[in-house]
């Protein structure tokens, strides 16, 4: 009780200092680091794919619940290729970031890049609330009802939307490659028998289903602590990582007992091996994209119970009233399809994807096609390397690229 009522007092104090301080203490320093973000107007075409010497476009999808999302597309290599019909390949981002997360990196490393100049026709999606997809057709983002939504939402209206549109788009099914909060959203997703008959295969990398044995100090403490419900309480909808309520959520979980937050990307995510200073400094500089914050609370309800569910409204009256029953329903990891060919990748040091919490994953899908299911460890790499490591395209995107040509 002495815990919680500490973590209570915590998080009073960072939510009453929004209204009574300009910036966080440190912000002067981080700003340094963090961007004014120029280049959000020009988009990453402009900014970022164009310059490199790629064909770029760049195209706008509604969701059934009305969110306005940004996707990129690179239909071709820097060399420009052969004229056939290339695979379409989607490429879906983790939470608190956006679809740059697949760019950071020099071409010859960036897997988007990877892919194109290896004869694919790449997609690139920005999930709902990040910084190139933060429209809807009558919400504004100032507005709570506009982050009322969690992963169930990017499971059930995103993730159609963007699929539905490649499949349109190029007129064949695609390969799907998701980070973190995409292979959840892609796994529920297919446990439900959704998107199956628009996909040829999925990379998962980092996946994440059970979260019960994730090892990252800060993810535990703030989810034993309940916090995001506290911010919920103080009607905080919007979690943006870089702004004032963030660096203050973050400052409070890192003054709980037992949290060590002097390398703060490592105490979340685990020692990653394989980024250089670089790509963190624009990672950290380009990155770090808002959610909600019921996304946040989602993931600690996983967490602690640790079971697959559609989010918890709290009480059994909202839940009948989301789902016409008292408690939220289980995502079944089993009932995917065993014939869905699916490669997970995943990390020895990753905090976050814990190897006993995919074990479990693997687990659910033992009955899956022995020639549709390849599993591989890569005991030196933890979250990031998967999407920023500078040798990932030998120790992972090779890999994955000859899945998706056995597959295609």
């Amino acid at each position: 009780m002495g815990f919680r009522c500490f973590n209570w007092l915590l998080v009073i104090a960072f939510v009453l200092s929004v209204g009574f301080q300009g910036e966080p203490a440190g912000a002067h320093g981080r700003r340094q680091l963090l961007p004014s973000l120029e280049t959000a107007d020009d988009g990453v075409c402009t900014a970022v794919v164009s310059p490199q010497g790629y064909e770029c476009r760049e195209y706008e999808v509604k969701t059934q619940d009305g969110y306005i999302l940004t996707m990129n597309r690179i239909p071709q290599g820097r060399g420009g290729g052969s004229a056939g019909k290339r695979q379409p390949v989607l490429l879906q981002h983790g939470v608190t970031a956006d679809g740059l997360s697949w760019l950071l990196n020099p071409p010859q490393q960036s897997l988007a890049f990877v892919l194109a100049d290896n004869g694919f026709d790449v997609w690139i999606t920005h999930g709902r609330g990040t910084r190139w997809s933060r429209r809807h057709e009558s919400l504004d983002t100032s507005d709570p009802a506009y982050w009322a939504w969690s992963w169930d939402e990017l499971a059930s209206y995103d993730l159609p939307a963007t699929v539905g549109f490649v499949f349109q788009q190029s007129g064949q099914k695609l390969h799907y490659v998701g980070h973190s909060m995409g292979t959840l959203t892609a796994l529920s997703a297919f446990s439900e028998g959704k998107l199956v008959d628009k996909i040829k295969s999925a990379a998962l990398l980092t996946p994440v289903a059970y979260l019960s044995y994730m090892t990252t100090p800060i993810g535990r403490a703030a989810a034993n602590a309940f916090s995001g419900e506290m911010l919920e309480a103080f009607g905080v909808a919007e979690f943006d990582p870089k702004g004032v309520v963030g660096t203050n959520f973050l400052e409070s979980v890192c003054a709980m007992p037992g949290v060590n937050c002097y390398d703060l990307m490592a105490s979340f995510t685990g020692l990653n091996c394989c980024l250089n200073d670089s790509t963190v400094d624009m990672y950290l500089k380009y990155e770090l994209q808002p959610t909600s914050v019921r996304t946040l609370v989602h993931f600690s309800q996983t967490f602690r119970r640790g079971v697959i569910t559609k989010y918890d409204h709290g009480s059994s009256i909202a839940n009948m009233a989301a789902y016409g029953r008292s408690s939220p329903p289980e995502y079944h990891m089993p009932n995917i399809p065993h014939d869905l060919p699916l490669l997970l990748s995943y990390g020895g040091g990753d905090m976050l994807s814990d190897v006993t919490d995919v074990q479990l994953l693997l687990n659910d899908l033992s009955n899956h096609d022995a020639d549709k299911l390849v599993a591989q460890l890569v005991m030196e790499y933890a979250h990031l390397d998967f999407v920023m490591g500078v040798n990932a395209k030998q120790v992972v995107y090779d890999g994955l690229i000859e899945f998706f040509h056995k597959h295609g």
